[in-house]
């Protein structure tokens, strides 16, 4: 007996599919909303200062891989949820590590933010 074919999954499908990872990622976490003000903070400060074009890139880069570091975070709390409900020293371990390359990018950003905008507040604070 063949097995029954599946249904070739769509682009539009994936896309569907993305979204709702998306949306799933974002709801619901706390760490995520104090992300999302850093970005906020980040893209108004560039705007105000007129950074570069290479400088938005790295910004946006930046943003885009902490956002993207806390959505793999989620996929794996998720993830470990629904292997075990009870306390797990092997995946609490492994949240630990998911949640330590959260903080390892959130520096790297931090880091390049501060490369990108010392050099136009310096002397707007030294005066």
């Amino acid at each position: 007996m063949e097995p029954t074919p599946t249904r070739k999954r769509t682009w539009a499908d994936k896309f569907r599919d993305a979204f709702r990872g998306v949306r799933l990622g974002v709801s619901g976490q706390s760490s995520f909303l104090v992300h999302g003000v850093a970005a906020a903070l980040v893209l108004f400060a560039g705007a105000v200062l007129r950074v570069s074009q290479i400088e938005w890139c790295l910004l946006t880069l930046c943003i885009a891989n902490v956002l993207a570091a806390e959505m793999f975070n989620s996929a794996l709390e998720l993830s470990a949820k629904a292997v075990d409900e009870q306390r797990n020293p092997v995946l609490g371990a492994a949240l630990d590590v998911a949640s330590g390359a959260v903080l390892v990018t959130a520096i790297g950003a931090a880091t390049v933010g501060l490369i990108v905008f010392v050099p136009y507040l310096w002397p707007l604070l030294i005066g």
